[in-house]
């Protein structure tokens, strides 16, 4: 694609790699079949490939108007059109670029502005959205079935081992997990502890930047990354392996972090270090595998599993099929869901602000997932989980819950 830049981005890091970018896209059309918008809506403008062009237009000088905001809003940035192209365009990078463009050329209605802040806001504020929370599971019972379906109940999570090994990583808070699923944390700290690895949570950090990011708030989201690693640096500098992150939406921005933050001076090399250091739940478990098959008990009791593969785990990081291959080998029974490679909707606050089409794909979604029957339904992120649990048949879990409630035993005691 040829490239015309104006001269406000043309000179700058950001206009060199949107010209980059730009320049690789061959108008082949390959993302059109992996576009979850595109594929409900069928307009053009709402396919990555459309979405370039209105880009391009934008970072050409071009008016940006209501109808480019629009289209732009309406991509999940699932990256599914990443693993499909065959020319290795990074959209997802030129998306970032575009909006921010769009966000500064054009700003928001202040009606937009003051619900991006609220969502913003009400979600980060971790006392504040466990108290509604909290509020919300005490009246559930006296909430019309609609509305109740949406607050999800509240499980024990049960303790926390206390730090016992030598080798030891950390974890990722997050904002709004700890208070909607806590006991995902505790899992994958019990998984660990069991194999000889201690998992440590640390104050200071918290949520990954991912929201403000999102939600027109980078310098916010470049703040909060930049407490993580301060959060975080020492420890790594006492030998921490590796920084876990059991969300896959977080996992995705975590290891970024070295992107953002390239032209800072002060905290580039840090920045590099720590996503370096980020590791999703299943490639720390993946990497421990061939230890933990031969030496671990499992409950190898029949029960048959749907997983979805949230896009942020199978298209942001390129791990597909790797849970799949852990939950095949602790004897789960896994169904065949049609379309895995496609958008359940959730996509962080895109629920949200979005949903109408939110709805039908969660929709989509969970027919293909209760398809094949299965006793539960298995995901990987907190936001797809609440999601497709929100009006679902069947139970939704975080697949390390399911292995941590299968293993039977420590490695230290089967060895």
């Amino acid at each position: 694609m040829q490239t015309a830049l104006a001269d406000f981005i043309r000179d700058t890091p950001e206009g060199r790699e949107a010209d980059a970018i730009l320049r690789r896209c061959v108008h082949c059309g390959f993302c059109t079949a992996t576009c979850p918008t595109y594929q409900l809506l069928g307009d053009e403008l709402d396919s990555p490939r459309g979405r370039i062009y209105l880009i391009k237009q934008v970072l050409e000088g071009a008016a940006v108007t209501a109808k480019t905001r629009t289209h732009l809003d309406r991509c999940l940035t699932c990256l599914g059109c990443e693993t499909t192209c065959p020319s290795g365009v990074e959209y997802g990078r030129l998306l970032d670029i575009g909006r921010k463009v769009v966000d500064a050329r054009a700003p928001r209605p202040a009606s937009e502005q003051t619900a991006r802040w609220v969502l913003r806001r009400g979600l980060m504020a971790k006392s504040l959205f466990g108290g509604a929370l909290a509020m919300g599971r005490f009246v559930k019972p006296l909430l019309p079935q609609s509305l109740s379906a949406k607050v999800p109940g509240g499980a024990r999570a049960g303790a926390w081992p206390a730090p016992r090994h030598a080798r030891r990583m950390l974890v990722l808070a997050g904002c709004v997990q700890p208070a909607l699923a806590p006991s995902i944390d505790v899992a994958m700290a019990r998984v660990l502890d069991r194999i000889g690895i201690s998992l440590l949570r640390v104050a200071g950090g918290g949520c990954c930047g991912a929201l403000p990011h999102h939600l027109d708030a980078r310098d916010d989201a470049m703040r909060i990354v930049r407490q993580n690693i301060d959060a975080w640096w020492p420890h790594v500098e006492q030998g921490a392996e590796a920084i876990v992150v059991t969300a896959s939406g977080c996992g995705v921005m975590v290891k970024d972090y070295g992107h953002f933050l390239r032209h800072d001076s002060t905290y580039a090399d840090k920045a590099a270090r720590i996503g370096a250091l980020a590791r999703d739940t299943v490639e720390v478990i993946a990497a421990e595998w061939p230890r933990i098959a031969p030496r671990v008990a499992m409950d190898r009791g029949a029960q048959r599993v749907a997983f979805h593969p949230p896009c942020t785990l199978q298209h942001g990081m390129k791990l597909k099929g790797c849970v799949e291959e852990i939950l095949s080998a602790i004897g789960l029974d896994l169904t065949p869901v049609r379309d895995a490679h496609i958008c359940c909707g959730s996509a962080g606050t895109y629920s949200m602000l979005q949903p109408h089409l939110a709805g039908q794909l969660k929709a989509n979604k969970q027919a293909a997932l209760l398809a094949g029957k299965p006793d539960l339904i298995a995901t990987a992120n907190i936001g797809c989980l609440m999601h497709l649990a929100d009006g679902c048949s069947k139970p939704v879990k975080h697949w390390i819950e399911i292995l941590d409630a299968r293993m039977i035993g420590d490695l230290r005691a089967a060895g």
